[in-house]
C-alpha cells in the first residue's frame, strides 16, 4: 500500500532554515508528481510546491517562491522541502502528498524566536 513517511520540520527561527523529507513506498515513485501542502489550524490546507516525476519541473506558491525549494531523489524514493528565510507565517503542519489522495502524517513546523 502507498505510504508516505515524513521527517524533519520542528522549531525554526525567523530567517532560519528547516528541511523536510518524505520517504515513499508502495508505488512507483519515479512515475508520480509529488507535492507539499500545509495547514494552519482553522484554515484550509494550501498547496506549497509540486515537483514532476523526473524532478525537472517544479511549481511554487507565491508565498514561498525564492525561499523554499522542492527536490526529489528517485533512487531513494524521497521528496524534500528545503525551507529558507523562514517567517512566522510559515508556522503550520506540512504534508507530503501524492496524486490520488495519499497524504503523509504531517509534521509540525513552528517559526518563533
Amino acid at each position: 500500500q502507498v505510504q508516505l513517511v515524513e521527517s524533519g520540520g520542528g522549531l525554526g527561527q525567523p530567517g532560519g532554515s528547516l528541511r523536510h523529507s518524505c520517504a515513499a513506498s508502495g508505488f512507483t515513485f519515479s512515475s508520480y508528481l509529488m507535492s507539499w501542502y500545509r495547514q494552519v489550524p482553522g484554515k484550509e490546507r494550501e498547496s506549497v510546491a509540486d515537483i514532476g516525476p523526473s524532478g525537472y519541473s517544479t511549481r511554487y506558491a507565491d508565498f514561498v517562491k525564492g525561499r523554499f525549494t522542492i527536490s526529489r531523489d528517485n533512487a531513494k524514493n524521497t521528496v524534500y522541502l528545503q525551507m529558507n528565510s523562514l517567517k512566522a507565517d510559515d508556522t503550520a503542519v506540512y504534508y507530503c502528498v501524492r496524486l490520488g489522495g495519499f497524504w503523509g502524517q504531517g509534521t509540525q513546523v513552528t517559526v518563533s524566536s
